[in-house]
């Protein structure tokens, strides 16, 4: 079964590259350059020291993934290659998994090159002689936050796309699914009354910092796997041929 997956990953993987050029070459560059230059340059040594980059990186690696996992079947879809790839030997299982592997991989490897491509301008300005490195906590934190992220918008990304007509449509849908997800709850604490938001605060800083971000992500993971659950069970190869 891994070799399978791995040979739909490398599928995926060249697909991938070809609809990223499609859209814009520059569209990773960019990326990097606001992930890896600018933002650095801009907050300096608070970068590496503030768990907010936390925050950071499982957005960046969610974003990353959102912009390729529509394609993952609807496209095949909208290319007629999709009876081709449910009709070849590999299971249900390997098709599935590998789609989402792909993605998890490139929207974590483009997040974790580019916080480290932010230690060079954070050095190199605020350094003043010594080096300056995540924190371990911080580190795995990043590394937590990112395979979350990215895990829950690749999960959703397939769910969606399994039924999508088109890639717009997808990627329609998973827009206003993840601007649920993330803003919702957002507002949601903003339009509080100042006493509980001042509560929240409170237990929020009375809270061991650490004990947070492992109750986050695994809150994160909880999700993932629910999701990742539900597609599989809705990966129905005999239902994707007759749709």
């Amino acid at each position: 079964m891994i070799s399978d997956i791995l040979t739909v990953m490398w599928k995926e993987g060249k697909e991938i590259m070809a609809y990223l050029s499609g859209r814009s070459k520059l569209s990773p560059l960019i990326f990097v350059s606001v992930f890896g230059l600018f933002l650095p340059f801009q907050m300096g040594k608070i970068w590496v020291e503030s768990p907010m980059v936390l925050v950071y990186s499982g957005w960046a690696a969610l974003f990353l993934v959102n912009s390729i996992i529509a394609d993952s079947f609807a496209g095949e879809r909208e290319r007629y290659t999709l009876e081709t790839l449910l009709a070849s030997r590999l299971s249900d299982r390997s098709i599935l998994f590998g789609k989402i592997l792909v993605a998890v991989v490139y929207g974590c490897g483009m997040t974790w090159l580019s916080l480290l491509i932010a230690l060079v301008p954070v050095n190199l300005m605020h350094g003043q002689g010594g080096l300056l490195l995540y924190p371990l906590t911080v580190g795995s934190g990043i590394v937590g936050f990112s395979l979350a992220g990215a895990g829950l918008a690749a999960s959703a990304g397939v769910l969606i796309s399994l039924r999508a007509a088109t890639v717009r449509q997808a990627q329609q849908t998973l827009s206003i699914t993840t601007m649920l997800l993330l803003f919702v709850p957002v507002f949601g604490v903003q339009a509080l009354p100042y006493g509980w938001k001042a509560r929240i605060v409170e237990a929020l800083t009375a809270v061991d910092a650490t004990r947070v971000v492992i109750a986050a992500i695994g809150l994160l993971v909880l999700l993932d796997i629910g999701l990742l659950a539900i597609a599989m069970a809705r990966f129905k190869r005999s239902r994707l041929i007759s749709d």
